[in-house]
């Protein structure tokens, strides 16, 4: 089976590509930037979506069977400070995939990564929400969303191109970046380096369902086999944590104590006070469901943190010692 995997370099699509090749696929994946880790079994191509004619191109020549389409501006925050490059990106991007297949003539399924942003904020009686509830979203991210969630439906409708979209929630791992469990990670990990005192300062008290990126890419992989074309539907965690309910975690893992503080300055208006999704729906139809605990997930990124940074502080410090050296042997002018 062909897979061509868009947003590969990314997050959620290095996980992808690992299982893709597992499960026995020829794999493609397409990203704006060079992978940080190297592949083994996959071929990646440099493609910026908003090109479309290089688009065409690869998607004609490779003949995917399968498609993941994760390429995105992803997120919030940049969204508000960008807002016409992240409609760029992942509007006229999802427009230039679709058409893509619909020229070269090939009708493979296509497995959109919507977001749970489209809906906005959500009632407590609503929780967790359904996939037919109102979207409302809060910023340009999550209309870029929702615009890509239609537009993969409307292919489906008018050109019997097998769309499935899925509405992921909130997702983490190891080597995530710039979400509150990765940043929270980090900043422990800082703190036992001595890079920084041992405060962790906090903003938004935020309640979300959490899954593990090693999870949801099974859900994404079941979704290929299972789910019903032109469909929607929901996938995340099953369990809401609130952020001192994280950070209480964290520290069962951590090697240093803490205290944590509240910040005004990092409160943002733009979050959902609480995001959870009722996967039922896709539960039912692949039979999928969460295997990796909170607990886990952060000890792994942790983890993954310690290394990164030790690294890091370690090739600082032979610079330093390299720039030190330099200046020591250098012949001053009697």
């Amino acid at each position: 089976m062909r897979v061509m995997i868009t947003g590969a370099a990314g997050f959620i699509g290095g996980f992808l590509v690992k299982h893709c090749v597992h499960a026995g696929c020829s794999v493609l994946g397409l990203g704006i930037s060079e992978p940080a880790d190297s592949w083994i079994g996959a071929e990646f191509e440099c493609c910026d979506i908003r090109d479309a004619k290089r688009l065409l191109h690869l998607v004609t020549t490779f003949q995917p069977n399968r498609i993941f389409h994760l390429a995105a501006q992803s997120y919030p925050t940049v969204s508000l400070e960008q807002p016409r490059e992240t409609i760029e990106v992942n509007v006229l991007g999802t427009i230039n995939l679709f058409e893509s297949v619909r020229i070269a003539g090939i009708l493979p399924v296509i497995v959109v990564a919507c977001s749970s942003a489209e809906y906005g904020p959500v009632a407590a009686s609503d929780l967790p929400v359904r996939e037919d509830h109102p979207l409302r979203p809060l910023h340009p991210y999550g209309v870029s969303k929702v615009a890509q969630d239609l537009l993969a439906a409307q292919y489906f409708s008018n050109y019997s191109i097998a769309s499935v979209r899925i509405r992921i929630f909130n997702t983490t791992g190891p080597g995530k970046m710039g979400d509150v469990c990765s940043d929270l990670a980090k900043r422990v990990v800082e703190m036992e380096l001595g890079m920084r005192p041992p405060a962790l300062t906090v903003g938004n008290l935020t309640k979300r369902a959490i899954a593990d990126v090693r999870d949801l890419v099974r859900g994404l992989w079941l979704a290929a086999e299972y789910c019903v074309p032109g469909d929607v539907y929901s996938l995340g965690g099953n369990d809401i944590y609130s952020v001192p309910q994280v950070i209480d975690t964290i520290r069962v893992y951590a090697k240093i104590d803490f205290s944590v503080e509240r910040d005004a300055a990092l409160v943002r208006t733009c979050d959902e006070p609480v995001i959870a999704g009722d996967v039922g729906k896709f539960r039912q139809c692949s039979g999928w469901k969460t295997e990796i605990p909170l607990a886990k997930t952060l000890e792994d990124m942790l983890a993954w943190w310690r290394e990164r940074l030790a690294s890091s502080l370690k090739a600082d410090q032979n610079g330093e010692e390299t720039r030190s050296s330099q200046v020591s042997s250098l012949s001053l002018p009697v």
